[in-house]
C-alpha cells in the first residue's frame, strides 16, 4: 500500500452511528504518488454519504411501504447491505433473504419501483439533507477547471435528483447515472461514463468519487480511479484497504491538503 499523507490543518466529523458526524478527528489524506485529483474531464459523484446525508427515513422506509402496497407483503431489510447497493439491488437482497422464489417477485418489480418514486415525491417537503464538508468547495473547484460533473448513483433517478435539488447542489451537475435499470452498481457506473463522454467527448478521461468499497470495486470494473471519501458508514481505513487512488476524511481535507501543497 503507498504510503499516506496526512494533513495537519483543520478538523474534519468522523462517522458515528448510523454514519453521523461525531467528534472531531485529525485529516487524513491520501493521493497516489503522481495522481492528479482534479485534472480528469469529467467526474460522478455518489450522493448518499458523498455528497449529501438524508436526516430522515423517507426513501429507507418506501422500500417496505412500496412492497406492501403494491405485494401485500412485509418486507424487511434486516440484514440487507444498504450502503454501496442499488434500489433494486436493495429489493432484490431484501428478497433473497426473505427466501422468496424469483417468480414470486420480479413481475412485479417494475411496479414496487414505480410505488417508491410516489412515496418518496408525496413526502418531498419532509425530506431533511446535509451537504457533507467541502462539497460545494470541491464542485467549484472542479467546474472552474473545465470538468463535467455528474451523479452516479444506486438511487432511482427521480429519487437521486430529488436530493439533489433539495440540497441546492442541481445547478453543478449536467448529467447522471441511476439505478432504474440497473441492479448491479458497475453497469450503472458503466451507463453513466457513456453518458458522459457524449457529452465531453469519446476520449474523456472520467473519476468516480464515492465514500464505499462499493464505488470503488464498481469503478475499477470499468477501469476507472476512484476518489474516496470517508464520509459515510465506511472509514478511512476501511476503504484504503481497497487502495483507491484517492482517499480522504472529506472533500474539505483534499482541498486544504491540495492547497498547502501547492
Amino acid at each position: 500500500m503507498p504510503e499516506e499523507n496526512s494533513v495537519s490543518s483543520g478538523t474534519a466529523p468522523t462517522a458515528g452511528p448510523f454514519g453521523s458526524p461525531s467528534g472531531a478527528a485529525e485529516p487524513r489524506v491520501y493521493v497516489q504518488e503522481g495522481f492528479r485529483w482534479d485534472g480528469f474531464d469529467a467526474y460522478l459523484f455518489d450522493i448518499d454519504g458523498t455528497l449529501l446525508r438524508c436526516r430522515d427515513r423517507i426513501h429507507v422506509d418506501s422500500f417496505g411501504e412500496s412492497v406492501r402496497r403494491v405485494m401485500g407483503y412485509e418486507l424487511s431489510l434486516e440484514g440487507v447491505v444498504l450502503q454501496g447497493n442499488t434500489d433494486p439491488g436493495i429489493l432484490r437482497d431484501a428478497f433473497v433473504l426473505a427466501k422468496l422464489n424469483d417468480t414470486a417477485w420480479r413481475p412485479m418489480l417494475e411496479e414496487v419501483l414505480d410505488a417508491m418514486r410516489s412515496n418518496v415525491a408525496a413526502r418531498r417537503s419532509e425530506i431533511t439533507l446535509a451537504t457533507m464538508p467541502g462539497v460545494e468547495a470541491a464542485l467549484a473547484h472542479l467546474a472552474a477547471k473545465g470538468a463535467l460533473l455528474g451523479v452516479a448513483t444506486g438511487n432511482l433517478e427521480s429519487i437521486g435528483w430529488m436530493k439533489i435539488e433539495t440540497a441546492g447542489l442541481r445547478e453543478w451537475f449536467r448529467f447522471g447515472g441511476f439505478s432504474d435499470r440497473f441492479e448491479v452498481r458497475a453497469e450503472m457506473i458503466a451507463h453513466a461514463v457513456n453518458e458522459a463522454r457524449l457529452l465531453a467527448g469519446n476520449g474523456a478521461t472520467v473519476c468516480v468519487v464515492g465514500d464505499t468499497p462499493a464505488d470503488i470495486t464498481a469503478a475499477r470494473a470499468n477501469g476507472l480511479p476512484t476518489i474516496a471519501v470517508a464520509t459515510g458508514h465506511p472509514s478511512f481505513d476501511q476503504l484504503m484497504a481497497y487502495r483507491p487512488e484517492v482517499c480522504t476524511t472529506t472533500l474539505e481535507a483534499l482541498l486544504q491538503g491540495t492547497a498547502a501543497a501547492q
